[in-house]
């Protein structure tokens, strides 16, 4: 499909077009099964292992999780992606492999959550997943009905193999099956935003992708960031874009880019679903504690899990690689990214008026260095690295 242009949104006042954004979503028809009140946290095996699932990965993920700190920090849901399913039995369910799952799916799901995480898994709404395994297409039910009795509490459903299906009606008996499945299931919802999902999704699912799929690369994060911050008034508790997993980790970026990454997906409430190994986050290496610092950054991850559920948006752009972002918080403080996507270091200021604050000073904090700065008056300036951020979290302290 073409891609749209980036909108950069004028805002008189941040306040203003928040409240705007939040009052027409309560005026429309939303889904809401309860769940995925923050954005959902955890790990998917996809990105980084492809149809190279087992049990044995699974468990040790779920181990890793635990003793790495992820848990801690808020990751829930250890997802297995496509590849675990080979056929259906005489009756229609839907069967793992044997060679790669000994005992079937439940066994796997029990020892996720006796680690205190949450299990998920894939399918697909078509026929044939996108690695040609049986999909959920006629089978929307007993699929929904197996993954209840398995404890699967979150499921995503990808879009391959299903030509002349309708999307919105064909995700709506899914979530119809999961809803009458007799356990709460997290519904992700996987069709790269090929229908315009940020109109219908919301009314069906709890996230939806925006975009095709993320790859390991600078420019990749790029075009996402330039299609998904398009829909940032669509997103609340409940419902939210879906930019794509993570790919901190997995080596393709620079420390910056990896930072960048993740601030600009907390920034846009985006899903925080981990796409690296996590069983190497236990090492003492360099590479493994550059990781951590990132994945576990608590104060990056409260923005996205912030209780308001405003995606941020672009508040300035000029010039155009130099961007100013803004996220409304529940404590009534504000966000604040300094993004630069150029290729040189730059300095950047972000000016109190422009995101948000009717006060001329404001308490500050570095929300990656961890520094905090108290009286600081109108702005706030700092040089920011090459295809890097400067993220801020900013409350109003004075007249």
């Amino acid at each position: 499909m073409p891609t749209p242009l980036r909108r950069v949104i004028p805002l008189a006042s941040l306040a203003a077009a928040a409240a705007l954004s939040i009052g027409a979503a309560r005026a429309e028809h939303r889904h809401d099964n309860g769940l995925a009140r923050t954005p959902p946290m955890g790990w998917n095996s996809w990105n980084h292992f492809g149809c190279n699932v087992s049990a044995k990965l699974i468990r040790d993920v779920a181990d890793a999780m635990a003793a790495s700190g992820m848990r801690d920090a808020g990751y829930q849901y250890v997802t297995i992606d496509d590849c675990w399913q080979v056929s259906r039995d005489a009756g229609g369910v839907i069967v793992a492999d044997s060679a790669r799952f000994p005992g079937g799916i439940k066994p796997v799901a029990d020892y996720v959550h006796s680690k205190g995480l949450k299990f998920g898994i894939y399918t697909d709404a078509g026929r044939r997943t996108c690695e040609g395994r049986p999909g959920s297409y006629g089978y929307e039910d007993l699929d929904a009905k197996s993954y209840a009795q398995w404890g699967v509490d979150y499921v995503k459903i990808d879009w391959c193999n299903a030509e002349g299906l309708d999307a919105p009606a064909q995700y709506a008996k899914l979530r119809d099956a999961l809803l009458k499945s007799g356990r709460p299931i997290v519904f992700s919802i996987c069709e790269w935003g090929s229908n315009r999902p940020w109109e219908w999704a919301p009314a069906v699912g709890n996230l939806w992708r925006t975009t095709g799929d993320i790859q390991d690369r600078w420019n990749s994060v790029l075009t996402i960031v330039n299609l998904s911050s398009q829909y940032w008034h669509v997103a609340k508790p409940g419902a939210w874009n879906d930019p794509d997993m993570l790919e901190v980790g997995n080596g393709g970026m620079t420390r910056d880019e990896y930072r960048a990454h993740f601030s600009l997906w907390a920034m846009m409430a985006a899903p925080l679903t981990a796409g690296n190994d996590v069983r190497t986050m236990v090492d003492s290496t360099r590479e493994a504690a550059a990781t951590r610092d990132i994945l576990l950054n608590k104060d990056v991850i409260a923005v996205d899990q912030d209780s308001l559920g405003v995606q941020g948006m672009i508040v300035g752009s000029s010039p155009p690689d130099l961007q100013v972002w803004v996220k409304p918080l529940a404590d009534g403080s504000r966000a604040v990214l300094l993004f630069n996507r150029a290729s040189v270091p730059s300095p950047m200021t972000a000016d109190w008026g422009r995101v948000g604050l009717k006060t001329k000073q404001a308490r500050v904090r570095d929300l990656w260095t961890h520094r905090d700065s108290s009286g600081v008056a109108d702005r706030y300036t700092a040089t920011v690295p090459s295809h890097g951020v400067v993220m801020l979290r900013v409350w109003p302290t004075g007249n």
